[in-house]
Order: C-alpha cells, then structure tokens, then sequence
C-alpha cells in the first residue's frame, strides 16, 4: 500500500536529516514511514503510491481554502510571471497589509517576514527594545517556532526560569525566559510578583495548537491583558496558527487586544511567509524607524503577497466564513456523537475551523492534562484512519484543521471512517 513512500523515505534518508525537513514528518510519533505526498487537489491528497485521502493537515493550518484553490494558483503564477523577488518595494506588500488590518484592527504598524517562528522572534525584539527589559514568560506546551530563548522547558518551580528543551541551546538563552503553565493565571501572577520590573513580554498562543488543541478558560486571557497592562510589559498573541480560523478572529471571539501580534500560514495561501504588527508606538521601534534591527532578502516576497491576497478575499466573504464554520461543527458534532456510543475515553476540542480528538475523557486544558492521554491507543487509531482514506497529522498533539473544500461527504466519510478506525484500534 505504501511501497513506493517507503522506498523514497530510505533515499531521501541519505540526503536528509531523517529524511524529512521538519520533525513531524518522520513519523516518529506514531511509527512507520511517513507519506509522500504527489499532489492535492480540495479536500484531498494524493500520496506517491495513488491512495487518495481526506486531508485535515492542510499543511498544519494554510490551505484553508483547499488545495490548488483555482483563485489562489492564478494570483501566484501571475505574479510569478512579473518576477518573483526584487529586493525593493512592491504594491503587493501594502496591499495585503491593508487587508490584514481589516481582519485585524490592532495592528497599526506591521512588518512581513518568513515564517512564524521570524515573527514571533521580531515581535519579542520589538517588545524588548520598546521596554528595555529582557525576560519573556511564555507558556508550556505553547510553540513559537525555533528561536533559541523559546526552545525551554518549565523549571521544577511554579514560575521558575526555564531549561533549555533543545540540545544546542546554551543554559544562558534559557535564563531569561520564564515558563508556565497554560491556564494557570495564578503562574503569572507569582512570576509577575519575582520578576515583574525585568518581563518584557508575555508570548502565548491564545488558543493554544501544538500540544493539541488548548481552549483558553474564561478570564485567562483578560487577565494576561490586565497583568501586562500593569506591570508595563508588552502582551504578543501568536496567532500563526489560528489565525482566520475563528469568526471575527480571536481577538474578537475573546476580546481581548494584544500589543503585538504574529500571524503566518494562512497569510501566505500556502507560501513562506510570517507578519508581526501591533501598536505604533511599539513597531516604530523597529529599523529603519527605531533601533530594533531585522531584515530579511525575501521578506514580502511578491508572489506569497499575491497568494495570500487572494485567500483574504476570499475569506472576507461572509457566506465562505460562515460555510466554513458550519461545515467544521457539522463534523466535530458529529465525532462528539459518535464518542457517545463507543465504550472509549475520548473527547473533542474545537473553534471555528480547527479541532482535536483526544484520546482522554475530558477534553485537557494544559499541557500536563494534554500528555496524559493514550499514546499507544492513538497510535494504532492514526493508521487504522490512514487505512481507511482519512490523513491526519502523524501526533497526537497537533491541531486539526478544516477548508472551504471540505463537502459534507467528505464529512460523511470521516466519521464512518473515525468509528470504524476506533473500533479496529480497540
């Protein structure tokens, strides 16, 4: 079934570290081979061996209009057709900001970078040159991309400094990031009390989606808002993940307004690219205005611009949105549904257009909780899903995510394939 993937993955591991260019595609969490993937189309994927499956990876989190969207192809190739990269200006860079702003009101100023992790690595330089302080509190099991001083693991204490969770990563980069559990406000608060004249910044993924899906509980995230507020420090909403994802944003969903705030993925149709924005008076810091220097050769990269223009288009479409969101509790109703009748522990996290199945009674809301879940069972569970034409991510602490592309069948087929996977993985 899966010949030709496995005979490419031993090639590719002569060239490649593990074979594959990002850890999660090693297939390490759930054992076996990863899949090569020839083509996508939709809601679908085609693996080099020409099994089609449903896709609710989507690239962990991009497509959300599907793959090879028809609009999003023709805006990069005619971009691509004038050049793909200039080093200089182009119209294409104002124009998807100003889009952005629509969805995004708070942020005023904004710079477009690479990826998520050199946002989320812009947005705290900003906050510490802004402050002139050098501490970060960030949140276990919360990801902001490779960036040293986050790649660190929660001390032995409730608000202790942090060790480094990467080898490479000297004791010293850890020192001055703080980390905490997710939910816990009582956390910040201590850490606050030690440490609140040196925090520069609180870093957090509101809806927190690589450690599975985390919903924040209610007055977590005003009191981050009112905490920050207090002590001077700069509050920075990672929202490469789940942004556009949920109707009127997190930020309205919930709220609550950040100084600064990271976004990527969906921004890009499906190319590199990452933006940090925020207050004004917080981005002018940055070069060439202020001091804070960061640069990058492909930064605002035009055919990335163009692809992501044509995404927010299309998403600031009301009846596209609301049929997106319609389509994604259709299906997560129906897993709940299903879980009712199977003498199985699991529950299912989910907003807007995102979800996951945990394989644990209560849905978890930290990372601790997340970890307690069973492994093994998920496990067996992921390639009793792949078997029946269902691709998911190869862990069992990834988001899941939903596209325009999306047809109830393809719903339909989900959870007739998600019983079935259940009960094969018992």
């Amino acid at each position: 079934m899966f010949k030709k993937s496995e005979e490419l993955f031993e090639e590719a591991c002569s060239l490649l570290v593990g074979g594959v260019n990002s850890p999660v595609r090693a297939f390490k969490g759930v054992g076996g081979s990863p899949l090569f993937m020839s083509s996508g189309s939709a809601s679908h994927i085609v693996d080099e061996d020409g099994n089609t499956y449903i896709d609710y990876v989507m690239s962990y989190g991009p497509m959300v209009l599907g793959h090879a969207h028809p609009v999003v192809t023709e805006a990069a190739i005619n971009a691509l057709r004038h050049g793909s990269s200039f080093g200089s200006p182009t119209v294409r860079e104002t124009e998807l900001a100003r889009l952005v702003q629509q969805f995004y009101p708070s942020l005023e100023k904004m710079r477009f970078v690479n990826s998520g992790t050199e946002a989320c690595m812009g947005a705290i330089r900003a906050a510490r040159g802004h402050t002139g302080r050098d501490k970060v509190l960030k949140f276990e099991g919360c990801y902001h991309g490779g960036a040293d001083y986050l790649l660190v693991k929660a001390g032995s204490g409730a608000a202790t400094l942090g060790h480094p969770d990467s080898a490479g990563v000297p004791d010293s980069f850890a020192q001055n990031t703080i980390v905490v559990p997710y939910n816990d406000i009582k956390a910040v608060e201590h850490a606050f009390a030690e440490h609140g004249a040196e925090i520069a910044a609180v870093i957090v993924e509101p809806i927190a989606g690589n450690i599975g899906m985390l919903l924040p509980e209610p007055g977590f995230l005003d009191a981050l808002r009112n905490l920050t507020t207090h002590h001077d420090s700069v509050l920075i909403f990672d929202e490469v993940l789940v942004g556009f994802r949920v109707k009127d944003g997190v930020q309205g969903h919930y709220g609550v307004k950040p100084d600064l705030t990271c976004l990527g993925k969906v921004i890009g149709g499906g190319f590199p690219v990452g933006l940090y924005g925020g207050k004004r008076e917080i981005m002018s810091c940055v070069a060439p205005e202020g001091p804070v220097y960061q640069a990058g050769t492909l930064s605002g990269n035009p055919v990335a611009m163009a692809a992501g223009q044509a995404v927010l288009e299309e998403l600031k479409k009301e009846e596209t949105a609301n049929e997106l969101f319609a389509r994604t509790e259709a299906l997560t109703e129906g897993l709940r549904e299903k879980i009712k009748g199977l003498d199985v522990p699991l529950s299912v996290n989910s907003l807007g257009s995102m979800f996951t199945v945990f394989f644990r009674d209560k849905p978890p809301v930290n990372a601790e909780e997340a970890k307690q879940a069973d492994l093994e069972r998920f496990k067996k569970y992921y390639h009793a899903m792949l078997k029946n034409g269902v691709y998911m991510a190869p862990s069992a602490f990834e988001t899941a995510f939903m596209s325009t592309a999306h047809s109830y069948d393809d719903i339909d087929k989900t959870l007739a394939a998600f019983e079935k996977a259940i009960k094969e993985s018992g």
